[in-house]
């Protein structure tokens, strides 16, 4: 299975996100979902054959952490997908942004004047 297809499934979105705050066993990660302890499982088989997790051996227990680097693939992908959708920030951009932010604080700071100046005379 390739990250994608892991990542495809809920399930395994949701173990990720909670092997990701740490090494977790398969009864700690079961506990959290409504299915079998035999299926949360092969949800990890097939998490680690992605290389997204690694399996550690102590004792009859196999521990399960986040292998980062594995997500490369899917955040280049992300990166490359919003660059063509924001493209690069131009300085005029920039520019732009920074006039329209002192353009909203001088309008909010007349607003504000002005109602003051209306419950004073009123």
């Amino acid at each position: 299975m390739d990250v994608f297809g892991a990542l495809a499934d809920p399930i395994r979105r949701a173990l990720l996100e909670e092997v990701a705050a740490g090494t977790a066993r398969v009864t700690d990660l079961a506990r959290h979902h409504p299915i079998s302890r035999p299926a949360v499982s092969k949800h990890l088989r097939l998490l680690t054959e992605a290389g997204l997790v690694e399996a550690e051996d102590r004792g009859r227990e196999r521990h399960y952490t986040l292998v980062p680097a594995a997500f490369g693939p899917v955040t280049a992908l992300v990166d490359r997908l919003v660059a063509t959708v924001t493209g690069p920030i131009s300085a005029q951009s920039l520019d732009a942004l920074e006039t329209e932010v002192r353009r909203t604080v001088r309008d909010r700071r007349t607003a504000t004047l002005d109602s003051s100046n209306r419950q004073e005379t009123a």
